[in-house]
């Protein structure tokens, strides 16, 4: 071969080999992001997903470097959900982030190859996500909540603060799984308290508002407001209505609280978020869900804002300040 002929051979070969390197390197990685609930502003930028970034930081995945993140809000329509993960299955994302039992449900019926992480989740054995918390088996594993167990707690911690309360109502939502369960234990509290618990059930935001003028007829002395991913995205309607109509109420989550509400009584979700990070960055790294034990959480926070029960003309009772975590004054 002349000179010439191959140089030019080996400059087509250099110019051809760069493609070649990155069509051999592997696609970015994308997770999927579901939640049956509303994005918090702006969207994307929730104290869960950040915890969630950092703990996929940990297991040296950053995103926009190389990782992606996909999501996908149902904003209190639960019906979507199933069209939300289709789509994130349809564009093969390499994990889905299932936010709550509503979208583990969806997640775990649309596909039983590609890994989930749940979090937020009550009894996942019980709603048949896992086959058990030590070996979950299957494509699914993650970090549950005891809200059903929690519940029954708050309806006691709001009549320690209410004593003279007989008629306590709960506010359910009825698309939300285990809704049923978490009224019967409710009710089983409620008899042990000698107060009467009737059942409020909203599922739009109209429901809510008709859920409150119901409380004014009923002459209740106090609220509980039960775990929904739908009452989560109306934080700012439920705490409004309560302050207008000057209902004491407990909540699940401590934004409540943050946001104008009473008290909340719930666990930590953020470490369990960091959690979810580095089993999604492990999962990435080729270990299997199954193999990843699901896991429960082991911190509970009592949140009271000072500034509601006063304008409530409420004193908060040393026993329950002392237990608080925060108080907001």
């Amino acid at each position: 071969m002349r000179r010439r002929d191959f140089l030019r051979v080996l400059g087509v070969a250099a110019v051809a080999w760069p493609f070649g390197a990155r069509a051999q390197q592997k696609a970015m990685p994308v997770i999927g992001w579901l939640y049956g609930g509303s994005p918090p502003p702006p969207n994307t930028n929730s104290p869960a997903a950040a915890a969630f970034r950092k703990g996929l930081s940990e297991t040296g995945y950053v995103e926009g470097q190389n990782l992606a993140i996909e999501f996908r809000f149902a904003e209190g329509h639960f019906d979507r959900l199933p069209t939300l993960v289709a789509d994130l299955v349809g564009r093969k994302v390499s994990l889905i982030i299932a936010v709550a039992a509503v979208s583990a449900l969806a997640a775990k019926k649309a596909t039983s190859t590609i890994p989930i992480v749940f979090a937020g989740v009550n009894d996942p054995i019980g709603l048949g996500l896992v086959a058990s918390l030590a070996q979950p088996g299957g494509n699914l594993t993650g970090f549950s909540n005891i809200s059903s167990e929690l519940t029954p707690k708050r309806l006691d911690l709001l009549c320690e603060l209410l004593p003279h309360a007989t008629v306590i109502a709960l506010l359910v939502d009825p698309n939300n799984p285990g809704t049923n369960a978490l009224i019967e234990v409710s009710q089983e509290v409620a008899r042990a308290k000698r107060v009467q618990l009737p059942i409020l059930k909203a599922r739009t935001e109209s429901e809510i508002d008709a859920a409150f003028a119901s409380l004014v007829q009923m002459q209740a002395g106090g609220l509980v407001v039960g775990l929904s991913p739908f009452f989560s995205g109306r934080s700012d309607q439920l705490v409004a209505l309560a302050s207008r109509h000057a209902v004491p109420a407990i909540y699940n989550l401590r934004s409540f609280a943050e946001a104008g509400g009473l008290i909340s009584y719930a666990d930590s979700y953020i470490p369990a978020f960091r959690q979810a990070g580095v089993y999604a960055g492990r999962i990435l790294n080729g270990e299997k869900p199954a193999d990843l034990p699901v896991q429960q959480p082991t911190k509970f926070e009592v949140v009271i804002n000072l500034e509601t029960a006063k304008t409530l003309g409420l004193t908060v009772p040393p026993s329950i300040l002392a237990r608080a975590d925060e108080v907001i004054e």
